[in-house]
């Protein structure tokens, strides 16, 4: 069986394609702890509430050690990141504004968060996951380009996860993890997305389907869950090409070829960073397909800024599978909440995509957390956090269920790129500013699958 596709709504996707030659914009993070008594400016207690959930943070007078990195004091956990290599600090700022946030609150009834930066740095995420092993009760929030070499010895420890992301083959849908993106493991979540495109908005373009990726095994791996699943929506994939993830110093023969094809939709999987320069050269070719599925990974106003003249040239789409967009977070209010709690506490830092998944993923285990009172073990926060069958984040996201590894996203969400920004599409949402119920596709080839306990000699009843 498949998997669902690595969401490339996500920087770490662009990783994959990129990151052996470039380093990503941002300031530093570091290894230290935040939370526990880590100084914040709040003058007084603040409110536990998030969103729609309630008291997801709160004081208490807890006792004992009831599991590894859990005292009578503190809640230890591990927040994987990339930052020392791409100087990306998104999971990093999400930690300390989450945890600052919910030690102020009061924390876990009365235990506080302390968070620790596990940087893999791309290609140690195994010495880091043993680390992580020896010291934190659970990881949260963050996520790894190369998360998949650190999974068997994560369940080898049963050391449960909640990452903002997951990227990996054998990491997607992988046992004691919970991810609240979504998706399953064995579905292609952007069929929904990808019937509109073709069968709604631009029926015509069926016709004449082009997907270019970067050169490497994972990229190439989605590019052909993708094309499968244009294919089973009615596409002809007319271009199907690949360019060197050390980049393109010259993109004028790829955007020739896409006009040669007569390519009239175009999948491009990769850093935004390139995809601004190919569509430059469409362009400057004077070709424009009727549409340009950027992937999320664009939807930042840098892409705008990089685009120039063919930010009204092309017409640039992302599906946000199911994330409120940030641009309307005055009318929402967990969205607004994040940008509030930022600029409360790490003002400089920016609210991003990547940040409100941070966040979703922190609120879920916290939750979980405080829903086993004083005996916070593992067991009790993992079996908590898979009760929820409709997980929004407190209105973050659209519904999604985390009771089972492998299930299917139920509603998406579409942006489109103008000259003044980013703007939800004309997708015909049918539940707020999501459209849901659309048919789920299950893949049919053999992608792979994520790794279980089983692989590793072990059980969920080993699991305490």
């Amino acid at each position: 069986m498949g998997r669902r596709v690595v969401r490339p709504q996500t920087p770490l996707v662009a990783l994959v394609v990129v990151a052996l030659v470039v380093v990503g914009c941002g300031r530093s993070g570091s290894n230290n702890e935040v939370g526990g008594d880590v100084a914040t400016s709040a003058t007084q207690a603040a409110s536990g509430d998030f969103g729609s959930l309630q008291g997801v943070c709160g004081p208490g007078t807890p006792t004992g050690s009831p599991a590894q990195g859990v005292t009578a004091q503190n809640i230890n956990v591990g927040v994987f990141t990339d930052v020392g290599f791409t100087k990306n600090p998104e999971f990093v700022d999400a930690a300390k504004v989450f945890t600052s946030w919910c030690n102020d609150a009061g924390g876990i009834n009365g235990r506080k968060l302390v968070a620790t930066t596990r940087d893999s740095r791309i290609f140690q995420v195994q010495q880091r996951m043993l680390e992580s092993c020896d010291e934190d009760f659970a990881i949260v929030g963050g996520g790894a380009a190369f998360d998949g070499t650190g999974v068997e010895d994560r369940l080898s420890c049963l050391l449960p996860a909640f990452p903002a992301q997951a990227v990996e083959v054998a990491n997607i849908g992988s046992d004691l993890q919970v991810e609240t993106s979504g998706g399953g493991h064995s579905y292609n979540p952007y069929v929904p997305y990808q019937r509109w495109l073709l069968t709604e908005a631009y029926p015509d373009s069926a016709s004449s389907v082009g997907i270019i990726a970067g050169d490497l095994p994972l990229t190439k791996t989605i590019a052909a869950e993708l094309a499968e699943g244009l294919s089973a929506t009615g596409a002809t994939i007319t271009y199907n090409d690949l360019y060197p993830p050390v980049g393109v110093s010259d993109w004028t023969p790829y955007a020739q070829a896409i006009k040669n094809k007569r390519v009239r939709g175009l999948v491009f999987l990769g850093d935004y960073r390139d995809l601004a320069k190919l569509e430059q050269v469409l362009t400057t070719i004077d070709y424009k397909p009727d549409w340009i599925d950027a992937n999320s990974n664009a939807y930042s106003p840098a892409f705008l800024e990089l685009l120039g003249t063919s930010a009204a040239a092309q017409n640039n789409l992302a599906d946000l599978g199911g994330t409120y967009p940030l641009e309307r977070a005055s009318a929402n209010p967990a969205t607004q909440q994040v940008l509030d709690l930022f600029a409360k506490y790490e003002p400089t830092a920016k609210v991003t995509l990547p940040v409100l998944r941070a966040f979703s993923a922190w609120l879920v285990f916290a939750e979980s957390a405080a829903s086993c009172s004083d005996t916070v073990t593992r067991r009790c926060v993992y079996d908590a956090a898979r009760t929820q069958t409709a997980w929004t984040g407190g209105g973050l996201t659209a519904p999604i269920d985390l009771s089972g590894a492998d299930t299917p996203l139920a509603c998406f969400n579409v942006e489109q790129l103008t000259p003044s920004g980013w703007q939800p599409a004309a997708f015909q949402p049918n539940d707020g500013a999501y459209r849901c119920g659309d048919a789920p596709y299950r893949l049919t080839s053999d992608y792979g699958r994520p790794t279980t306990l089983a692989d590793v000699g072990k059980s969920l009843s080993d699991l305490t």
